[in-house]
C-alpha cells in the first residue's frame, strides 16, 4: 500500500514512539483540565491514533483530545449533568462531522490564508514554550496540555503562572530538564548523533530524566521530585477495575435540546480546528502533499462516535502532535497509527513504568517543538520575504492567538488578512494622471485572468477618474473569468456613463456569451519605463500587448 512505504518504515516508527511520549501526558492533562475522567484521554488518545490515524487521508496530522475543546467539554458536562450525558452529544458531534465531511464543507480550508496559518503555528509555538517553562522548573499549577490556562472567572492566567513559576522552582527538575535539553540539542546538531536514524533523541531524554531522578530516589537526595510533578496515569489493580473505567452515552437523552445544542458546538469547533491543523501540516509536510480535507472530516466524525461511545472525549486533528511528527521524522500515516498502538500497549502492560517519568523531561520536548514552530528564521523569513499586507497579518495572528484562544485569534488574523486583500484590490495598478496623458492616445487597461467581485471598486475608480473626450480600449483577450457585477459594470459604463463624459471605448476579447461588441484596430497609450508617454502604437486584435503598455494586472486577488 502506498500510505505504509517501507521508505519511511523506521523513521515512521520512530517518529511514532516520540509522539506518544508528547501524547501521553496531554492526553491526562487535557482530560483533567476538561473535568472528564483522566481515562478518558487514554481512550480518546488511542482511537485518534489508531482508527483516525487509519482513516484520514493526510500522511502526517496526528490526531487526540485538543486543547481547544477543554472549556466547551467543562462546561457541558456541568450543564448536562452527568459525563454519560455528554458521550451522546460527543457522539452526535460524530455524525454531524461525517455529514459535513459528504457536503464537502472541507473546502472551506482552502480560503485560509498562508500569512494566517503561518502566523497561527509560530503562536503555538510561542503557547507551548510559555506552558511549558513552569513544568520545566517543577512548578506544575497549570495540567500539561490546558495551553490558554482559565480559571473558573474566565480569566486566562498563563502569564500570572509565568510570574508565580519563580517562587516555585524545584533544583531537581531544572537538572532533569537541562540534561534533557542538552541531550534533544546534541541529536540536532552533533554529527554522529544526527546520523542515529534508529534511536529518537526525544526517547533518550525522557530515559535521561528517569535515571536522573530515580538516582535522587535512592540517595535520598533533597533533589528527588515528587510524584506530583511525574507523568500519573491510572494504575488498575484487576481486570474488572480497568473494564470499569470505560463508560457508553446516555442514549435516554437524545430528545435533550442541551444535547444537540453541545453536539452542534462540538462539531463546528472541532471541524473548524481539524482543517486549521491540517492546512498548517500541509505546509510543513517536506513531501508538499495536499490532503481531501472532505475525507479529514468523515474520518474525524467516526473517530468522535467511537471515541465517546466507549467513554472518551472528542478529539480534533492537533497541531503539537502534528508538528512532533513532522519534526521527529515522520513522513506517512504509519507515525500516527503506531503512536496510538504504542499508547494502548504502554497502558495495558506498563502503566507503572511511565509513572516514573517527570514532566520536566516532557517540557523539554515540548520546549524544543515550540522553538522549532516559533524560530526567529520563521520572523525573519516572513520580513524578508513578504509584503506588508502579509507580514501585518502575520503579527496579528501571533498576538491575538496568545492573548486570546486558537479560533478567536485566527479569526481577527483573517480579518486583518481580508482587510489588507480588499485594500490591495481597491488600490489601483495604476492612478491616471491627466498631465502624462497626450490628448488623442488611448489608455489601455488588461484586465487580469480572473476577475472578481473584489476588482469591481479598482475598476470603478479607474473609470471615474477619465477625462472627458478620452479613448479606453478595455482588453479581456487572457480573461476566463468576468464576475457578473463586475460585466453589468462596464456594460453601464460602455452604453451610459461613457457617452455622458464623451469617452470613447473599445472592448477587445470579450467571449461571445458576455454579448459584448468586440472591435479589432486600437491606438494605445504607451508609456516608458519612468512613466513618461511615448510614441503611440497601434495594436490589432490578437496582437500582443506590450509589457510596457498602462495595465491593471494588479486587479487579481493576490
Amino acid at each position: 500500500m502506498k500510505n505504509f512505504s517501507t521508505k519511511y518504515f523506521k523513521s515512521d516508527i520512530k517518529s511514532g514512539l516520540v509522539v506518544f511520549l508528547v501524547a501521553l501526558p496531554l492526553c491526562l492533562g487535557i482530560a483533567l483540565a476538561s473535568g472528564a475522567p483522566l481515562f478518558s484521554g487514554i481512550i480518546s488518545g488511542v482511537v485518534a491514533g489508531i482508527v483516525v490515524g487509519t482513516l484520514s487521508g493526510s500522511q502526517l496530522s496526528v490526531s487526540g483530545p485538543a486543547a481547544g475543546l477543554t472549556a466547551i467539554v467543562l462546561a457541558a458536562i456541568a450543564t448536562l449533568g452527568s459525563f454519560e450525558a455528554f458521550l451522546l452529544a460527543g457522539v452526535l458531534a460524530g455524525v454531524l462531522q461525517i455529514i459535513l465531511g459528504f457536503v464537502k464543507a472541507g473546502v472551506l480550508s482552502n480560503y485560509l490564508p498562508s500569512n494566517v496559518i503561518e502566523g497561527m503555528l509560530a503562536a503555538i509555538g510561542i503557547i507551548i514554550i510559555l506552558s511549558q517553562l513552569p513544568h520545566a522548573v517543577g512548578f506544575d499549577e497549570m495540567h500539561e496540555g490546558d495551553y490558554w490556562f482559565v480559571n473558573a472567572a474566565g480569566d486566562h492566567q498563563i502569564f500570572t503562572t509565568l510570574a508565580n513559576t519563580v517562587n516555585f522552582i524545584h533544583p531537581g527538575a531544572v537538572i532533569v530538564v537541562l540534561a534533557s535539553l542538552a541531550i534533544l540539542i546534541a541529536f540536532l546538531k552533533v554529527p554522529f548523533l544526527k546520523q542515529m536514524k534508529s534511536i529518537p533523541g526525544a526517547l533518550v531524554a525522557v530515559l535521561a530524566g528517569v535515571a536522573i531522578n530515580e538516582t535522587f530516589k535512592a540517595t535520598g537526595s533533597s533533589l528527588a521530585i515528587s510524584p506530583e510533578h511525574l507523568v500519573s496515569l491510572p494504575v488498575p489493580e484487576s481486570m474488572t477495575q480497568f473494564w470499569s473505567q470505560f463508560s457508553l452515552p446516555d442514549f435516554s437523552q437524545i430528545g435533550n435540546i442541551d444535547i444537540w445544542i453541545v453536539a452542534i458546538t462540538i462539531a463546528a469547533v472541532a471541524s473548524i480546528e481539524t482543517l486549521l491543523c491540517i492546512e498548517a501540516a500541509d505546509k510543513l509536510d517536506p513531501l508538499k502533499r495536499y490532503t481531501n480535507t472532505n475525507r479529514e472530516l468523515k474520518a474525524q466524525g467516526v473517530g468522535n462516535m467511537l471515541s465517546c461511545l466507549i467513554g472518551g472525549i472528542p478529539v480534533t486533528s492537533v497541531i503539537v502532535r502534528t508538528s512532533a511528527n513532522i519534526n521527529a521524522g515522520g513522513r506517512t500515516k504509519l507515525a500516527a497509527i503506531s503512536h496510538g498502538i504504542f499508547l494502548m500497549a504502554a497502558v495495558l502492560a506498563i502503566p507503572f513504568l511511565l509513572n516514573l517519568i517527570p514532566l520536566a523531561s516532557l517540557a523539554a520536548v515540548l520546549l524544543v517543538i515550540g522553538y522549532k514552530l516559533a524560530s526567529p528564521a520563521k520572523f525573519v523569513h516572513m520580513w524578508r520575504n513578504s509584503k506588508k499586507f502579509q507580514f501585518i497579518p502575520f503579527v496579528v495572528t501571533i498576538v491575538a492567538v496568545v492573548f486570546t484562544d486558537l479560533l478567536v485569534g485566527v479569526g481577527i488574523g483573517m480579518a486583518v488578512s481580508i482587510y489588507f486583500i480588499l485594500r490591495g484590490n481597491v488600490k489601483l495598478a495604476y492612478f491616471f494622471k491627466k498631465d502624462k496623458h497626450k490628448e488623442g492616445e488611448t489608455i489601455n487597461m488588461e484586465l487580469a485572468q480572473e476577475v472578481s467581485f473584489l476588482n469591481k471598486a479598482a475598476i470603478k475608480q479607474t473609470f471615474a477618474h477619465l477625462p472627458e473626450g478620452s479613448k479606453i480600449k478595455i482588453d479581456a483577450s487572457t480573461t476566463v473569468y468576468i464576475d457578473h457585477d463586475v460585466l453589468q459594470m462596464i456594460k453601464e459604463f460602455v452604453t451610459e456613463g461613457a457617452k455622458e463624459r464623451n469617452i470613447a471605448v473599445a472592448l477587445v476579447g470579450f467571449r461571445k456569451e458576455y454579448k459584448m461588441e468586440n472591435s479589432t484596430t486600437y491606438v494605445t497609450s504607451v508609456v516608458s519605463d519612468n512613466g513618461e508617454p511615448v510614441s503611440p502604437k497601434v495594436v490589432t486584435n490578437g496582437t500582443k500587448v506590450p509589457s510596457n503598455i498602462l495595465k491593471v494586472r494588479e486587479l487579481a486577488v493576490v
